[in-house]
C-alpha cells in the first residue's frame, strides 16, 4: 500500500493488538526498568486495546479515526511505557492528519509518514521528565531517522517503513549496554521491545506480507546480580483537566518528588505517571492546576508480594448467545458477551473482576480470540493481588464442560485442575452457511455452502447443512466419547437439532445426548464431544 488512509490504520490497530497479544508474556519477561514489576508487555497491549476499541466503525474521515484512537489510547494508557506509547500515537496521528497530500500539503505520503514519525520521537522526549537513553524513546528516535533517511531518498512509504522498522530493531538490541540494570539482566529493552512489535504491525499491512517480530530472550550474563526493585514505592497515574501552558512547570513539580515521570495530552486533558514515595503530594499538584480524576496508585512491593486471599471465587465466562448466557449464568458464572462479531474486551473483563469483588478469579474465555485478551485482564488483575486462573477454553461448549464441574467448596488449584481437565477432554464442532466466496482448510467455499468445523478448523463443505452436522458428529466421535452436547443457534431449524439427535441414538446407543438452546449468531449449530 502507498496510501495511509481510514482502512490503514484499522488494519494497523487490529495487526498490532494481535501481535502485542502474542508477545505480551515475552515482552512482560523483559521488564526490569525502571520498576522490575513484569507488566510492560501487558500495559502496551492494554493501552493499545483501549486506542483500538475507541476507532469508531462506519464512515470515518482519517481526521475523526486519528482522532479517536489517539484519545482512546490517552484516556487507556497504563504504566510508564504505555502512557509514552499514547503520547507516540497521539502526536504521529495528529502530524500526519496535518501533512498528508489530502491536506494540500506538499509532501508525498512517505515523506508525511517520516515527518509524522519524527514528530512523535520529539514529542515523547518532551513528555518524560527526564528522558534516559536505552529505552523505549532511544527505539523510537533511530525508528524516525531510518525514516527520514529513506524518505529523503525518495524511497516508498513502504521502504520508509521497513527503514524505520530496520532502525528500531537495531536501537532495540543495543539498549542492552546503553542501560546498566538492562546489560545485569541480560535483556532489551521492553518497552523498545513492544514498539519494534507495533511498528512491524505497520510493515505487515504496507508490503502485504506479514512481519513476525521476535521478541529478544534474555541472554546469559557474567553478573548474577539479584534485581533490585529500590526505588519510589508507589505508581501513581490520573487523568488531569488542567491548562496546557500550565504542564511544563507541573512536569518538573512532579519530577522533584520521583521518578519516571511522564505528563502526556493536550488540549487540556492530560494523562499523569509518576514513581513515588509521597503519592498525597503528587495527587496536590494536579489539584492546585486543575482536576485529577480516574486516580490508581500501586504499590510495588504488593505487586512482588500478594498476600494469601480471603474466601470467595468468581467465575466469568465470556458467552455468545442469550440462552448460552442463561446456562452460564444458572451454574454460578458472571456474564460477559462475545461470540461471532463481538469481540470482549480487556477493560470488560476487568471491570468484571472488580465488580465480583472475589479474590479468586476463574475465567472462561470460550472461544480462541478471547484467550489472549482474557490472559492480558488476568495480568492486570494480579497486579492488585487477586488470583486469576485462565482455563483455554476455545468453544462455548468445552466452557459448559467446565462449568458443570465447578466447585467453589474445592481449593482454587484443584478447582483450577477440575475445570482445566474437563475442557481439554471436550472435543469442539460446529455447522455454519458459507456468507463469501473464500479459501479454507477444507477447500474452496461459495457463498451458500453448508461448512462444518472440527475442533476449530474448517474441515468439510457440502451443499447441506444436515449433512454437514452428521458429519461433523461423526468425526467427532469417531475418536470416542460418552456425551454429546448440542447447541442450537438463534435462528437454527428445530429439524436439525433433532436429525442429529436421532442419527447419534441410532448409531451410537453408548452416548448420551443433551440439546440446549443456546441463541448464538452464525453457527445453527455448536457442538461438543465429552
Amino acid at each position: 500500500m502507498e496510501e495511509l488512509t481510514v482502512d490503514v490504520l484499522r488494519a494497523w490497530a487490529r495487526t498490532a493488538l494481535a501481535d502485542l497479544a502474542r508477545a505480551r508474556t515475552e515482552i512482560d519477561e523483559l521488564n526490569v526498568y525502571p520498576v522490575p514489576d513484569g507488566d510492560t508487555g501487558t500495559n502496551l497491549y492494554l493501552t493499545w486495546e483501549a486506542a483500538c476499541d475507541a476507532l469508531p466503525k462506519g464512515e470515518l474521515t482519517f481526521t475523526e479515526a486519528i482522532q479517536a484512537f489517539g484519545r482512546g489510547a490517552l484516556l487507556g494508557a497504563r504504566g510508564n511505557s504505555g502512557v509514552i506509547t499514547s503520547q507516540l500515537i497521539r502526536a504521529c496521528g495528529l502530524r500526519l492528519d496535518e501533512n498528508l497530500p489530502h491536506h494540500d500539503s506538499r509532501m508525498s505520503e512517505a515523506a508525511a509518514f517520516a515527518d509524522a514519525l519524527k514528530y512523535a520521537a520529539d514529542a515523547a522526549y518532551g513528555a518524560v521528565a527526564q528522558p534516559v537513553e536505552g529505552t523505549m524513546l532511544t527505539v523510537a528516535r533511530a525508528a524516525a531517522t531510518g525514516a527520514m533517511t529513506a524518505a529523503n531518498d525518495g524511497k516508498t512509504l513502504a521502504d520508509v517503513c521497513l527503514a524505520a522498522v530496520a532502525s528500531a530493531r537495531q536501537a532495540l538490541t543495543r539498549t542492552t549496554e546503553q542501560l546498566d540494570v538492562l546489560r545485569r539482566a541480560g535483556v532489551v529493552d521492553a518497552g523498545g521491545a513492544g514498539l519494534v512489535v507495533i511498528l512491524g504491525a505497520m510493515e505487515s499491512v504496507l508490503t502485504g506480507q506479514h512481519v513476525r517480530v521476535d521478541v529478544p530472550a534474555r541472554i546469559p550474563t557474567e553478573r548474577t546480580d539479584e534485581l533490585s526493585s529500590e526505588g519510589p514505592a508507589y505508581e501513581v497515574m490520573y487523568l488531569l483537566d488542567a491548562p496546557d501552558d500550565k504542564i511544563g512547570d507541573f512536569r518538573q513539580a512532579l519530577a522533584a518528588l520521583g521518578d519516571s515521570v511522564v505528563v502526556v495530552g493536550g488540549d487540556a486533558l492530560w494523562n499523569v505517571h509518576v514513581h513515588t514515595d509521597d503519592v498525597g503530594a503528587a495527587i496536590e499538584h494536579g489539584i492546585d492546576i486543575g482536576r485529577p480524576h480516574r486516580i490508581r496508585v500501586t504499590h510495588f512491593d504488593d505487586q512482588a508480594h500478594h498476600h494469601e486471599p480471603a474466601p470467595g471465587r468468581a467465575v466469568i465466562a465470556v458467552v455468545a448467545g442469550d440462552g448460552l448466557a442463561g446456562l452460564f449464568a444458572e451454574a454460578g458464572a458472571r456474564i460477559i458477551r462475545g461470540g461471532p462479531g463481538r469481540r470482549c474486551s480487556t477493560g470488560e473483563l476487568l471491570q468484571a473482576i472488580e465488580q465480583s469483588q472475589a479474590p479468586e478469579i476463574v475465567i472462561l474465555p470460550n472461544d480462541q480470540d478471547s484467550i489472549a485478551v482474557a490472559e492480558a485482564a488476568a495480568t492486570a488483575a494480579r497486579q492488585d493481588g487477586i488470583r486469576v486462573a485462565v482455563i483455554p477454553t476455545r468453544a462455548q461448549v468445552q466452557g459448559l464442560a467446565a462449568i458443570a464441574v465447578h466447585d467453589p467448596d474445592r481449593s482454587f488449584d484443584d478447582d483450577v485442575v477440575h475445570l482445566s481437565a474437563a475442557a481439554g477432554q471436550t472435543r469442539h464442532g460446529a455447522v455454519t452457511i458459507a456468507v463469501k466466496d473464500a479459501w479454507t482448510m477444507a477447500g474452496r467455499c461459495r457463498i451458500g455452502d453448508a461448512l462444518g468445523v472440527v475442533d476449530g478448523d474448517f474441515a468439510l463443505i457440502t451443499d447441506d447443512l444436515r449433512e454437514a452436522a452428521l458429519q461433523v458428529v461423526d468425526r467427532l466421535l469417531g475418536g470416542g466419547g460418552e456425551l454429546l452436547t448440542i447447541v442450537t443457534g438463534r435462528d437454527a431449524d428445530p429439524a436439525l437439532a433433532e436429525a442429529v439427535e436421532r442419527h447419534v441414538r441410532r448409531q451410537r446407543k453408548d452416548v448420551d445426548v443433551v440439546v440446549y438452546d443456546g441463541g448464538q449468531d452464525r453457527y445453527p449449530l455448536l457442538i461438543g464431544v465429552e
